[in-house]
């Protein structure tokens, strides 16, 4: 559709109290959410920052649940643009004085995010809101809280719900929305309900414009432990297989496997898959030196690597059988081999 994906996440922080077990777990208590951002990331950095403080979260937590503190944002919050959401209700004295203590505690002034209800009171709000943006200098951020794409699907999203809070649509009463306003609206719409203050509009698009971030980006970052000092892991990949691969064939290298050799680690060279390469051969080689051995083996498409038998990963030599190497490896394929050891 031509449309740009902006990447984020909504946090919703509360104060949190900590405790650890003997073994070093944490026992936390999660309290209601204090408040709720919106966090988006410009870049690549901004990224790594927001998913490690979403991790941070949810090691904290039970299972299903995340524990992130307004502290823990002011430590990770380099890159992110923030925006603030009021609690659904009427805006109150409680919410400016936890807008305010947001403020201070991260040393800059998130957006302030305001939605239409649909509940008779939008106007109001969105006048108090107004007022709060004058008093604390922050900017008003024009958002449609989206639960769905269509007015068609509120009777799905009722039935997620349902699901989520565990209980069935005759039961649920006000834990469903009243209305299917909570869909993806024309710009012509949106441009409409907020047309007494159009820079909540703009604002939309500086923040969508400052978004520069994109999934594309993301790629395979491979440890570099199994790698000596002094090499590189290419180099270190072939000077292992090279002196393997005479232990495995005492009696000469045959040719064709010489071959398959020198184009395996070529291929490996130009696509930069030598790091993973030694890890699985660390993880194989911990398994096989422990005062009592873990079997192990690889197998699957791994089988038709050279590399792979002459450094002991598998175990059925290649050269006996008749198998392209690209189903392991193809630089067509843009993405990491599959590498199964059981």
């Amino acid at each position: 559709a031509g449309l740009q994906c902006i990447i984020g996440a909504r946090l919703d922080l509360a104060a949190a109290t900590h405790g650890e077990t003997p073994q070093g777990l944490h026992v936390v208590s999660t309290p209601a959410p204090a408040c709720s951002l919106l966090a988006w990331p410009a870049d690549r950095a901004a990224y790594g920052r927001l998913t490690r403080l979403i991790s941070l979260g949810q090691r904290r937590a039970g299972k299903g649940e995340c524990l992130i503190t307004l502290d823990d944002v002011a430590e990770f919050q380099q890159g992110l643009i923030l925006c603030a959401l009021p609690p659904p209700g009427w805006p109150d004295d409680a919410f400016e004085k936890t807008l305010a203590a947001m403020i201070e505690r991260l040393g800059e002034k998130p957006y302030l995010a305001v939605t239409f209800r649909h509940d008779g009171r939008d106007k109001a709000r969105l006048n108090r809101l107004a007022e709060l943006e004058a008093r604390h200098g922050t900017a008003l951020l024009a958002t449609n809280d989206v639960h769905f794409h269509h007015p068609a699907r509120k009777r799905l999203a009722d039935v997620m719900a349902c699901i989520r809070e565990g209980t069935t649509i005759d039961e649920a009463g006000y834990l469903l929305a009243p209305h299917a306003e909570a869909h993806l609206k024309s710009p012509q719409e949106m441009t409409r309900l907020f047309r007494d203050h159009p820079a909540t509009i703009a604002r939309t698009q500086d923040v969508a414009d400052a978004c520069t971030f994109s999934l594309d980006e993301l790629k395979y970052e491979y440890p570099d432990e199994p790698v000596p000092k002094g090499t590189s892991p290419q180099k270190h990949l072939e000077s292992l297989t090279w002196a393997a691969a005479k232990e495995r064939y005492p009696q000469g290298l045959p040719d064709k496997v010489r071959t398959n050799l020198v184009k395996e680690l070529a291929l490996i060279g130009k696509l930069g898959y030598a790091p993973y390469f030694l890890t699985v051969h660390d993880i194989v080689n911990f398994a096989r030196t422990r005062p009592e051995p873990i079997l192990c083996q690889g197998r699957g498409s791994a089988a038709i690597s050279a590399v792979f038998f002459c450094i002991g990963i598998t175990a059925v030599d290649p050269a006996s059988i008749d198998l392209l190497f690209e189903r392991f490896i193809s630089e067509e394929r843009k993405e990491p081999p599959d590498i199964d050891v059981d």
